[in-house]
């Protein structure tokens, strides 16, 4: 097997960035790019995306597959059933720090949508689901968080205490 025929890394470093969150104490949470292939509830996506908390306490029969990721939660109340394909998944992230991953986004009709995520990873190009991922799909982006007010250079920023700021994206090559 050559490395245009293997599996994405992308499943296995989100269940591994999941088991790093929950066993330090952390609120795993995943911020996904909406298309028809995700079964979400569409009232709570904004511009395209939406962030999903995977904890334990907040999800019913997770499973974190190769292909898919599937649980059950309540959404106001409701409960409703959510279907991601892993390639729609853009990061993982520590609700608490914002320490995590993140991935270059899908490309479809939305990338030119504004995003958080997707203004921050230039130039990056990843495999819709279920077509072979390319050479971006492994370049790794870490979330850092940063105070409000910092000019965005690409030096480190140190991390703020627990009433820190709002998590930000870093390039990691």
């Amino acid at each position: 097997m050559n490395a245009q025929e293997s599996t994405s890394t992308r499943p296995y470093l989100i269940r591994a960035l999941y088991e790093w969150c929950t066993d330090n104490g952390f609120t795993p949470y995943v911020a996904v790019r909406v298309d028809d292939s995700v079964q979400v509830p569409r009232e709570f996506v904004h511009d395209g995306e939406i962030v999903l908390n995977i904890s334990y306490d907040a999800t019913s029969a997770l499973q974190l597959g190769n292909d898919f990721i599937e649980f059950k939660a309540r959404f106001g109340g409701k409960p409703r059933d959510i279907l991601v394909p892993i390639g729609r998944v853009i990061a993982i992230y520590a609700r608490e720090n914002g320490q995590g991953m993140a991935f270059p986004p899908p490309v479809d009709g939305l990338v030119s949508a504004p995003s958080l995520l997707s203004s921050v990873i230039s130039g990056a190009e990843g495999g819709a689901a279920g077509e072979a991922h390319s050479a971006a799909e492994d370049r790794v982006v870490q979330l850092v968080p940063s105070v409000d007010g910092e000019p965005d250079d690409h030096s480190p920023k140190p991390t703020p205490g627990p009433t820190g700021g709002r998590p930000s994206l870093k390039r990691v090559k």
